[in-house]
C-alpha cells in the first residue's frame, strides 16, 4: 500500500515539473516580452487603448498593461513627470504642461489614433430637443448661465428643469467643449454633474427625464438605447454626430485623439512593441469600438516616429 501511494506522490511530481518546464524558465513567456505598461488619461480615448492592451495581450501575455481614466489633465499629470510610459489624450497637451515635462527630462512623441466628435444628449423620453445651435450651448453652459428650465432656452420647450451632465475640468472634452462652445477652455458654468468617467455620465441621462450632457460620441454608440442625440447647428443647420460627418468635419464637435508616448520608454522592447501594435493594428480596432480611423497615412507617420 505504502509502495502504492509513493508511486502516486511521484508521478503527481513529475506532472508538476512538467508544467513548471512548459511555463518556460524562470516564469518568461515564450516571446520573450515581459514587464508593465502603465497608461493613464482620456476616458474618451480609454475604449480604445483599453481595446489594443486586450488584444495585444493575446500575443503577449507576458506584459501587463494597466489603462486608467483619470481624464486628459489627471494623465497628463502623471505623464509629464515619468509616472506612466503613455498618456490618453482627448486634446493636444497645454504648453504648461510641456514645460513641466521639460523640466523634469521627460521627451515625448504625439501620435494621434483617431477622430472623435463630442455628442449632446437628453433622455430618450425629451421628445422636444432634436436640435440645438452653438449659440443656445454656449448660452447654457458659458459661465454665469442663469438658464435653469427648459423654456428658458426656447419658449416652446417645456418649463421643466434642465439637469446639466457633463465631463469633469480633468477632462479634455472639458478642455474642448468650452474652448469650441463657449470661446474660453475651461470657461463653464459650475452647477452641473461631473465627473471624467462617461459611463458615469451615461447612468446620469438615462436615468434622468430633463438631463442635457455632452461627452465622446464612441460612447454614444455604446449606449444608443439609453440616450438620444440632439442634432447641433453651428450657422449650416442642424447635424448629428456620426461616422460620415465626423470624419468630413461636417459635424460642428469634431476633433482628433491622440496617445503620447515618453521617448524613454521606447527603450523598453515591450512599450515599443505596444506602440507599433497600436499602429498597425489599432486602426481596425478603432472602428469597432465607435470612433472613426485616421487616414492610413497618419498611422504609418506615427510609426515613422518610433522607428
Amino acid at each position: 500500500m505504502k509502495s502504492s501511494k509513493r508511486a502516486l506522490l511521484s508521478l503527481a511530481l513529475l506532472a508538476f515539473m512538467a508544467v513548471v518546464a512548459q511555463a518556460g524558465c524562470g516564469g518568461q513567456p515564450k516571446d520573450g516580452l515581459s514587464g508593465t505598461i502603465e497608461i493613464d488619461g482620456s476616458s474618451t480615448v480609454f475604449p480604445i487603448t483599453e481595446a489594443v492592451a486586450e488584444e495585444f495581450r493575446l500575443d503577449h501575455p507576458g506584459v501587463r498593461i494597466n489603462v486608467g481614466i483619470s481624464g486628459t489633465g489627471g494623465g497628463f499629470k502623471r505623464f509629464v513627470t515619468g509616472e506612466i510610459q503613455i498618456s490618453d489624450a482627448s486634446r493636444p497637451i497645454k504648453e504648461s504642461e510641456k514645460a513641466q515635462a521639460r523640466n523634469n527630462g521627460v521627451e515625448f512623441i504625439e501620435m494621434p489614433v483617431a477622430y472623435d466628435g463630442i455628442a449632446v444628449m437628453v433622455n430618450p423620453g425629451n421628445t422636444w430637443a432634436t436640435s440645438i445651435t452653438t449659440a443656445e450651448l454656449k448660452k447654457i453652459w458659458e459661465p454665469g448661465s442663469e438658464v435653469k428650465r427648459w423654456n428658458q432656452v426656447r419658449p416652446e420647450w417645456p418649463d421643466q428643469q434642465m439637469n446639466l451632465y457633463g465631463p469633469g475640468t480633468d477632462s479634455g472634452t472639458f478642455d474642448y467643449f468650452t474652448e469650441v462652445v463657449v470661446g474660453q477652455e475651461r470657461a463653464s458654468r459650475p452647477d452641473y454633474t461631473a465627473s471624467e468617467n462617461d459611463n458615469v455620465l451615461v447612468q446620469g441621462i438615462s436615468g434622468d427625464p430633463n438631463a442635457l450632457g455632452y461627452f465622446g460620441y464612441a460612447y454614444y454608440t455604446e449606449n444608443r438605447n439609453k440616450l438620444k442625440l440632439v442634432a447641433v447647428d453651428a450657422g449650416d443647420g442642424p447635424v448629428l454626430p456620426s461616422t460620415e460627418t465626423i470624419i468630413n468635419d461636417v459635424y460642428p464637435l469634431s476633433r482628433p485623439v491622440f496617445i503620447y508616448v515618453n521617448r524613454a520608454a521606447l527603450a523598453r522592447p515591450e512599450a515599443r512593441e505596444f506602440v507599433r501594435f497600436y499602429m498597425t493594428e489599432g486602426p481596425e480596432l478603432v472602428a469597432e469600438v465607435g470612433y472613426v480611423p485616421l487616414p492610413s497615412q497618419q498611422y504609418a507617420d506615427n510609426l515613422a516616429k518610433i522607428e
